[in-house]
């Protein structure tokens, strides 16, 4: 990377081939040198750095994958570096873990400068050296050297590449090194390291040292290292001129690259439901899903499947003596025996390790769709799919992508969920910016959905609610395998004139319930499913509010700060002359799902609670 690329970075200028002027300086990513967009958070890089080297790993063994994979090499080793402070991180250790155990080509590259900040390694790590931390790890390669001792780096740095080459698996590089100036802007070390180590740390400048080595062995004299830092001077010098003078990104372009540019899942290319026939006996919404999984995975190669319990038998010499497994809900089964270990796999029990290796597959064009096992533990992977993988298109300005689908069992009435097992907290995903948000409330709709989500070039959460996996109210024939269904484009479940609910998931078929009792009392409900929350269909909510002037937004979560509350507030401000009442909403208690059933049906809305909302709506 030239001086010129790195201060374009530094003065925020369009032209940046890091970020384009939308990341602070530090923070590299260059396509053509294969420097994947990276962030600020602690971390999270080494998992994708994982998954950049499994891709490479799992190609190799997929000779459809080469042909499909651009830029793919048989001898490429990923590069990846972080702090002393970075190993306290758990994706540090989960990075680690899988690196072994799959011997992948990564160079781990741990630059110790003794210091987290102002933290110092003895409070960050036990013993202080993490080098006999990570003594047990097998396949690992470990080495130890003075990073400030230019020669000694080169060495170990080529036997740490040249060890992956071998496919020996993992490199560890432990270098002890300088911070010659504090953390950042707003550091100030003097504050809390004492001047004696300061100026220990100087005399061990490697720039200082090499000059002096130079010297030392007759390459160079005093004046020709001054003609080199004149020189180097001078281009620097010229690079801060250019970049003064390139210009910043226009305002307008702020909201480019949010999403994909060139594929767009709620266009008609996407839509195929008017049109569709279905055929034999019918579905649950698993079957569907099910169904979509193998289609896809038949048609792109790309798709990989991974996560927790999701394979049939990880110890394919047991295939033939067991039923498999295929997930906890068997939404995967049969995946591994058609299309091999090699695209269908279990992680280890962590979350970020599943979506943070999924984002660097994606971003060497793999597919990756993944689950999460259960909602209510997806938390681990939050700092993954907010800082990461929802923002790696827009922050890179469309340099790379991580187009990942996570799937994940999601709500209650399950009567024994409990705390957790029952969670819905969607609010937290649909306002990422990046991150599309998808909720099917039947099998059809399920499949057409998740074909969308896997063709489409985004990141897409898709939630499927565990209480409607197998009712026979939600179940469908089989649609052909190109059946897709648009990123926001409701459905109208029941037509209506006298009031609409807004709804989606397990409240559609709630809805259905309390709508058809208030038809017995001379009470016609319109009835819309989202289907999708980000983006949500608002065209054709502000159409059916304006045809009957009342409306409930119904939906499983609490109703504070719920997913209703920016619905309502959308339609009180921009169809308030069309309404006859107030926007009503229904929702959940703000508490948790408690374990006995009677005290579920309390905090969960039920038909009861959409049909006495019905009542005092129509009554206002």
């Amino acid at each position: 990377m030239t001086p010129l690329e790195m201060l374009l970075e530094s003065v925020g200028a369009e032209a940046d081939p890091n970020s384009h002027g939308r990341q602070m300086p530090s923070h590299w990513g260059h396509k053509k040198l294969n420097i994947v967009s990276q962030s600020s958070p602690t971390g999270t890089q080494l998992l994708q750095a994982v998954g950049c080297a499994e891709a490479g790993y799992r190609i190799k063994l997929v000779k459809e994958l080469k042909r499909r994979v651009k830029r793919f090499r048989n001898d490429e080793v990923v590069y990846v570096s972080f702090g002393d402070g970075t190993t306290s991180e758990g994706e540090f250790w989960e990075a680690l873990n899988t690196a072994c155990n799959l011997k992948l080509p990564v160079v781990f590259l741990c630059e110790d400068n003794g210091y987290a900040i102002s933290v110092p390694l003895e409070v960050q790590t036990a013993g202080g050296d993490i080098s006999r931390l990570v003594k047990g790890f097998p396949n690992l390669y470990r080495q130890q050297c003075d990073g400030t001792d230019l020669i000694e780096s080169v060495a170990v740095m080529r036997r740490a590449v040249d060890n992956c080459r071998k496919n020996r698996g993992p490199s560890f590089v432990h270098a002890k090194v300088i911070r010659p100036y504090s953390h950042s802007l707003s550091d100030d070390e003097r504050l809390y390291r004492p001047d004696e180590e300061r100026t220990s740390d100087a005399e061990h400048d490697p720039i200082k040292r090499f000059g002096a080595l130079l010297v030392k062995e007759g390459i160079a004299n005093q004046d020709e290292l001054q003609q080199l830092k004149d020189e180097v001077d001078r281009e620097i010098s010229e690079a801060a001129d250019l970049a003064l003078a390139s210009p910043q990104p226009a305002p307008e372009t702020a909201t480019d690259f949010v999403y994909s540019p060139t594929v767009d899942p709620t266009s008609k290319e996407f839509d195929t439901e008017d049109s569709v026939e279905l055929s034999g006996n019918s579905g649950t919404m698993v079957d569907l899903i099910n169904r979509c999984l193998h289609t896809e995975m038949r048609r792109d190669s790309r798709v990989i499947v991974f996560g927790e319990d999701i394979a049939d038998c990880s110890r394919e010499k047991f295939l033939d003596k067991v039923k498999g497994k295929g997930g906890v809900f068997k939404v995967t089964a049969n995946l591994q025996r058609e299309f091999g270990s090699v695209r269908v796999f279990n992680s280890p029990l962590a979350e970020a390790n599943i979506v943070g290796r999924a984002i660097g597959m994606a971003t060497r064009g793999l597919k990756p769709v993944v689950e999460i096992q259960f909602f209510d533990y997806i938390w681990p992977a939050y700092h993954q799919i907010h800082n990461e993988l929802a923002l790696m298109r827009w922050r890179s300005g469309n340099e790379f992508s991580a187009p990942v689908v996570m799937r994940v069992p999601v709500g209650g009435y399950l009567k024994g969920g409990a705390i957790y097992h029952s969670q819905s907290g969607v609010t937290v995903f649909t306002q990422i910016p990046g991150l599309r948000v998808v909720y099917p409330s039947n099998a059809l709709d399920a499949n057409g959905l998740l074909r969308t989500s896997i063709r489409c070039e985004d990141p897409v959460l898709f939630l499927e609610h565990k209480h409607l996996y197998r009712q026979a109210y939600n179940k469908s024939p089989y649609p052909p395998d190109e059946f897709m269904i648009p990123f926001g484009k409701v459905r109208t479940v029941r037509e209506g004139t006298d009031l609409s609910i807004i709804t989606y998931g397990a409240l559609v078929q709630r809805s259905v319930v309390a709508a058809r009792e208030a038809e017995k009392q001379g009470v016609s409900v319109e009835i819309i499913d989202l289907r999708t929350l980000n983006p949500y269909d608002w065209n054709a909510i502000a159409e059916s509010v304006t045809k009957t002037s009342r409306v409930i937004v119904a939906h499983e979560d609490s109703l504070s700060w719920g997913y209703g509350a920016e619905i309502a507030a959308r339609i009180s401000s921009e169809l308030f002359e069309y309404l006859d009442a107030p926007v009503r909403r229904v929702g959940a208690l703000d508490t948790f799902v408690g374990y006995a059933p009677q005290l579920e049906d309390a905090i969960l809305p039920q038909s009861a609670d959409v049909l006495r909302a019905i009542r005092e709506l129509h009554a206002y």
